[in-house]
């Protein structure tokens, strides 16, 4: 009989995550069955999308209060699937605060619960290591660190290592985007990558100050050009009309290009990146582009953030150690209020790796130095070999007497 297994991915990198774990998967479980919430990408994969929950990502409390009610109904919509008795795991990736409710969810009905990409509560909130004790079964751990941390609270943990390090090992790129970057650029310029964040709402947070930057930096370094890689329709649009708004205003181009869905190739085709804080900063790693990290965020989140995150950084590369070096790969900046102090430090850092190729070929070293530690690939099949593990042990696991309650 086949196994059915519901996916709840609400990140548009969970997506593509989540996706290659479904393409293993079918390899590893003949017959298997995948439905969810989630995204394009897994949709590709051959998921049969319940919801695209990855139109509804938000970052901070104040963005979530006004999405509650609806955030509710998706988790009475999960709930209708599970009560129906056809799941036979139920498997989540990040995107922790709307998760955890889709975990009780599937704990009533006796439906094992399997975290793949968990929620980094050894950075901030461990106090919720509780609620994971109570609704996960067993957690896919994706850093090292996360597998000594679950452990050490006697949760199940099995370290499987980042699927970003697989998709850029899979990732064929593109000719014809590669081709027009170069077009583009032309023999004698240099390109800077511009990665405006994948959360509607970090790139109409961030976008316009690195557009301010871009303006400065294109005046100090005459045959730099800036390509800007935006991740749906709607960013690329918002992107384009701010920077319409800039030309109006000052009136003269800068010599900045927008491209949607060629992240990679313009990666790949650049000196260095700017960038917002995200998982992307691990493919920069993978193909060792230096780059400076901006997160702009309101103040109650950047207060909240100071209460509570246990770390001093929010760019995964620079949380992984460095036996030759003490200094970070990317420099970042968390940004609140005033954005001019946001767009000096974009300018400062950009320039330096414009200008000086030493330090440019330094942190190149650093990040070829990371990937030999730590950028593993084949989470992917990893992961699927050790949830198929799971499911052939015991096909239902949790609080079996709430199911029979339940039906």
């Amino acid at each position: 009989m086949s196994k059915t297994i519901f996916f709840s991915v609400g990140e548009p990198s969970g997506d593509e995550h989540a996706a290659h774990l479904i393409e293993a998967l079918r390899r590893e479980v003949p017959g298997v069955q995948v439905r969810g919430f989630g995204g394009r990408e897994m949709k590709r994969a051959g998921c049969a999308i319940d919801l695209d929950l990855t139109e509804h990502a938000v970052v901070g409390i104040l963005e979530v209060l006004p999405k509650l009610r609806q955030f509710f109904r998706f988790v009475d919509q999960a709930e209708a699937i599970f009560a129906a008795g056809k799941v036979d795991a139920v498997v989540l990736v990040d995107f922790p605060g709307f998760n955890w409710h889709i975990a009780k969810r599937a704990k009533k009905y006796g439906i094992p619960v399997y975290y793949y990409c968990p929620p980094q509560l050894w950075a901030w909130a461990s106090w919720r290591i509780r609620k994971m004790k109570a609704t996960v079964d067993h957690v896919l751990a994706v850093l090292p660190i996360e597998q000594s941390f679950f452990s050490a609270h006697q949760i199940p943990t099995t370290f499987v290592g980042h699927p970003f390090f697989d998709a850029v090992d899979q990732t064929v790129l593109n000719q014809t985007n590669v081709d027009s970057i170069r077009r583009v650029s032309g023999e004698h310029q240099t390109t800077v990558a511009v990665l405006p964040g994948s959360r509607t709402s970090e790139v109409t947070k961030n976008w316009p100050v690195m557009l301010e930057a871009i303006a400065i930096l294109s005046r100090q370094h005459p045959g730099t050009r800036f390509a800007v890689a935006a991740y749906r329709d709607k960013h690329l649009a918002f992107c384009q009309s701010t920077y319409q708004q800039y030309v109006d205003r000052e009136g003269n181009d800068l010599p900045l290009d927008f491209y949607q869905g060629a992240t990679s190739e313009i990666v790949d085709q650049s000196r260095c990146a700017m960038m917002v804080s995200g998982s992307v900063s691990l493919e920069l790693m993978a193909r060792c582009k230096p780059a400076v990290v901006l997160y702009r965020v309101g103040r109650f989140l950047y207060a909240f953030g100071k209460c509570v995150v246990k770390v001093d950084s929010v760019t995964l590369p620079n949380l992984m150690p460095d036996p030759e070096s003490n200094q970070r790969p990317f420099p970042e900046k968390i940004s609140v209020g005033n954005p001019i102090p946001a767009r000096d430090f974009l300018v400062d850092q950009i320039g330096a790796l414009l200008s000086d190729d030493a330090l440019l070929n330094q942190r190149r070293q650093q990040l070829a130095r990371l990937n030999r530690l730590y950028a593993q690939t084949g989470a992917s099949e990893r992961a699927a070999k050790k949830i198929a593990e799971l499911l052939s042990g015991v096909s239902k696991i949790g609080h079996l007497p709430d199911r029979e309650k339940a039906a």
